[in-house]
């Protein structure tokens, strides 16, 4: 499949799919309502996630792409340790968070794999010869 929007890559997608779940993690705990700040910096760590893969696709090269999945991936773990947090402050129970954490392991994964494939593919483009 060929990718022609940021909407076609793999990683982006799920990490939508992770973002729509803290929303509502977040949104659906009464202890969230009390933490504001707290929640407000999850969901924008969820949300740059998928932000930076979009972004970083619109880029003209594959160098500042990579730069801007790599972000992405920081973001990633961004979420990994809010989730701790959550759990530690019983805003979750510890089945919501293995499923949170689960999901976001998973995009790191999508990130790290596309990071490669691209590292790859430019490696092999510069080593073409000339026709």
């Amino acid at each position: 499949m060929k990718i022609e929007r940021f909407e076609d890559i793999k990683a982006w997608q799920e990490a939508r799919v992770l973002a729509r779940m803290i929303y509502s993690a977040v949104g659906s705990d009464q202890y969230f309502g009390t933490d504001r700040r707290f929640r407000e910096q999850i969901q924008s760590a969820a949300v740059s996630l998928m932000s930076n893969i979009g972004e970083g696709f619109s880029r003209r090269t594959t160098k500042e792409f990579i730069q801007f999945l790599f972000i992405a991936k920081g973001s990633v773990a961004e979420v990994q340790s809010q989730l701790y947090v959550t759990l530690d402050q019983g805003y979750i129970n510890e089945e919501k968070f293995n499923e949170l954490y689960s999901k976001s392991d998973e995009v790191a994964r999508l990130i790290s794999g596309f990071i490669r494939y691209l590292l790859n593919k430019d490696k092999l483009q510069k080593f073409k010869k000339p026709k």
